[in-house]
């Protein structure tokens, strides 16, 4: 914080300020930063910015209905911010198979999977997933958080080094970091760097090398260059884990996932994905060899000491898989959404990126211009992720679309048609 706020004696000015202002305030009272921040929020929701945590009272589906928290009554908008690529949610056969599942196992098992918190349903979505993913064996979390979270505070040790691309997601990050082991990372797709990188570490002995990247990345939804980082890893004796929560249902040429879209099945060390996207369910799963698949088992504290995943959720989950693969027009759908959808943004003078996926950006760069414009957004009845720093580098604010497959010509249209006006109206185009 730049020290022109000491006190909260008067109301800050949420347009001063991000959230990163707010980590590093040294002061007595320990939650002088949590006091000071809730000043910050209310002006935020004053000026009608704040279009976060929007309760829901209906299916996240193309149109859904939320409550409005500034008319103070249900509004009707186009969802154009989930992860439901494929509307699986709603898929009725998915419903059934979690009813069907409700009743024969209960909602919970309440505990953790190594004690009693382990069922049938459980280990039938494991040998799936590894058919799915072509590997030996598989695990499932409770959290795709905890998944990532899991895998690396397993495996890895202070000898060993992590390299990671610089725009891996948050839970990648933060098991580097709690895993205690030399942590580097490389620019975005930068081959050269991130061999740069191994030519440091070709000769110590005793140094287990791993390199995590994303199939697809979330913020920007471009997909890694796997081919090129897979022949790095194998000519300096490094590990490869790649993580495949959006890629998974929708790339490659039955939604296998980015694996699948290289040509390179069953040849990556470490096979990670979350059910919260396109399997329309929560959770994580993790593939691998028979051997490391049993070592993350009894070493990954996130998996050992937490209660597993529902069976009701993993029942949703397996039938999710089994309509990813009857029904290849679902992501022919989608895709037809992403064409269409880039090609007019672009028309219309937006910045998308280089998305190769269901993920769009539309890159905005000031703050508070993508603040006002997240407000008018909301108000003419579209739900968008607006995406500020530091989830994303300083200069990068973005919206960021969420394509599904069941996003009609008019719901596009109409999203297309607000986004040009308010980007008119604030000199964005």
């Amino acid at each position: 914080m730049d020290g022109s706020v000491e006190d909260g004696n008067n109301m800050i000015n949420s347009d001063d300020y991000s959230l990163i202002d707010f980590i590093e305030y040294a002061d007595d009272n320990l939650f002088a930063k949590a006091n000071l921040f809730y000043e910050y929020a209310e002006d935020y929701i004053d000026k009608k910015y704040f279009t976060f945590f929007r309760p829901m009272l209906t299916s996240c589906s193309p149109r859904v209905k939320i409550f409005d928290r500034y008319s103070g009554k249900p509004k009707d908008m186009i969802m154009m911010a989930s992860n439901n690529y494929l509307n699986l949610s709603t898929h009725p056969d998915v419903i059934r198979a979690g009813k069907e599942a409700l009743e024969k196992y209960g909602s919970g098992l309440c505990g953790s999977p190594i004690l009693c918190g382990y069922s049938e349903i459980h280990r039938q979505l494991e040998e799936k997933l590894a058919r799915f993913k072509s590997c030996e064996d598989c695990m499932i979390f409770p959290a795709g958080f905890s998944t990532n979270l899991g895998i690396l505070t397993s495996l890895l040790r202070k000898n060993d080094v992590v390299i990671t691309d610089r725009l891996d997601h948050a839970s990648i990050m933060d098991g580097a970091i709690f895993s205690g082991a030399q942590f580097r990372n490389f620019s975005h797709n930068d081959t050269a760097k991130l061999e740069r990188i191994l030519r440091q570490y070709e000769k110590k002995e005793k140094t287990g090398k791993l390199i995590v990247v994303e199939g697809v990345y979330s913020m920007d939804g471009d997909i890694a260059r796997l081919p090129a980082i897979k022949e790095l890893a194998s000519r300096y004796n490094a590990r490869l884990m790649v993580d495949e929560a959006h890629a998974t249902g929708v790339i490659g040429k039955t939604g296998k996932g980015s694996l699948e879209h290289h040509g390179l099945e069953g040849r990556i060390d470490i096979v990670m994905g979350t059910f919260s996207k396109a399997l329309a369910g929560m959770g994580g799963f993790v593939c691998s060899g028979r051997k490391v698949i049993n070592y993350i088992r009894f070493y990954a504290r996130s998996y050992f000491f937490s209660a597993s995943l529902s069976p009701v959720v993993a029942a949703c989950v397996s039938k999710a898989l089994d309509v990813i693969q009857a029904e290849p027009d679902r992501r022919e759908r989608l895709f037809e959404n992403i064409r269409y959808m880039v090609e007019n943004l672009t028309k219309l003078g937006f910045n998308a990126g280089q998305t190769q996926s269901a993920i769009i950006p539309v890159f905005i760069g000031d703050d508070l211009v993508l603040r006002k414009m997240s407000r008018d957004i909301h108000k003419k009845g579209i739900f968008l992720n607006s995406i500020f720093f530091p989830a994303v580098p300083r200069d990068s604010s973005r919206i960021r679309l969420s394509l599904m497959a069941d996003h009609s010509r008019e719901d596009l249209d109409q999203t297309l048609n607000v986004l040009e006006k308010t980007a008119r109206k604030y000199g964005v185009i």
